[in-house]
This record gives C-alpha cells, structure tokens and sequence, in this order.
C-alpha cells in the first residue's frame, strides 16, 4: 500500500461531509483489576474513575499522559479473554526517551526497533530489526511492552505527520 492509498478518498466518501468518528475509550480485558490499576497509575496515567456499583461491576478508566482517549478495564466491562489486546498503538515525539521513561517506571519494554519492511511492524517480533528506524522517518521507529495481564502495547514515533492527519 502507497502513502498515496492511505490519503485518497473512496468514491462513497468524496466531496460530502461526514459525521465525525472519535474514538475516545478503549476496553481491555484484565483479569486483576487492581493490579491492572496500578501497573497503569505506576506507568504515570490518570485515574479518571474507579467505580463499583456491587461486587459484579466495577469500572476503571485511566487516559494516558497528552491523549484524548483513555482506557477502561474492571469486573463484568467484557467478556474478552484477559490478555487479548493487541497492538495498542501509543504516539511519541521521541521513542528513546518514552522508552527510557517507561523503563524507569517499571514497565518491562522492549529495545527500539524498526520494521524490515518499513511500512508497519508485523506481529509478534517478526521482522524486528533493531534500532530506530534508519533516517529517523516519522512512523518507522518502534517500541513494544506488555501489561501484567498480557495486553500488549506499541509506541510509535512519529514527528511529521502525514497530510490531512
């Protein structure tokens, strides 16, 4: 896929306007709830809200730091298999540095890598070459860790975004 694929509109959406889609909450499926609590308030996430209204339901949102959307996690949130998130993509400036913070707090990360087809990291650890991406390009350089239930996040660096975003 081009960049060019990425930016151009279909003919269904051409030229008309469209309600705008923001994507604000992202569910994970845990197991331990308050273990899941302070591994994110450990790695310097906002609590927003811990909310229980009897011992089968119990809510917990935290948003990461600079991001518009926030996750929640608890008792009776879904039926999804703890663990089960994948790829989560968080956005940094600078992927050393986020590494290095994440390290700091306790999160068990990766090294910086970069994909060997330069386009999106494949799944799992395939085709991860070590070190940031070559000429720095936005969206190339890649950072993975995994929360204690096993939902497993990536950071992505990017410093130019593409046009229209």
């Amino acid at each position: 896929m081009s960049t060019a694929d990425v930016r151009t509109p279909s003919a269904a959406t051409a030229g008309r306007s469209t309600t705008e889609f923001k994507l604000e909450v992202v569910v994970l499926p845990v197991g331990d709830v308050d273990r899941a609590r302070e591994f994110y308030e450990r790695l310097g996430w906002r609590l927003d809200a811990d909310v229980a209204t009897d011992e089968d339901f119990r809510v917990v949102q935290l948003t990461p730091p600079g991001s518009p959307a926030s996750i929640i996690f608890g008792t009776g949130v879904t039926d999804a298999v703890p663990g089960a998130a994948d790829s989560l993509v968080l956005v940094v400036d600078d992927i050393e540095a986020a590494r290095a913070e994440l390290a700091d707090r306790g999160a068990d990360v990766s090294e910086v890598f970069h994909d060997a087809g330069g386009v999106f990291h494949h799944a799992g650890t395939k085709a991860r070459v070590p070190g940031p991406d070559p000429g720095r390009g936005s969206y190339g350089s890649w950072v993975s860790f995994s929360a204690p239930d096993g939902n497993r996040w990536m950071l992505q660096e990017i410093t130019t975004r593409l046009p229209g975003r």
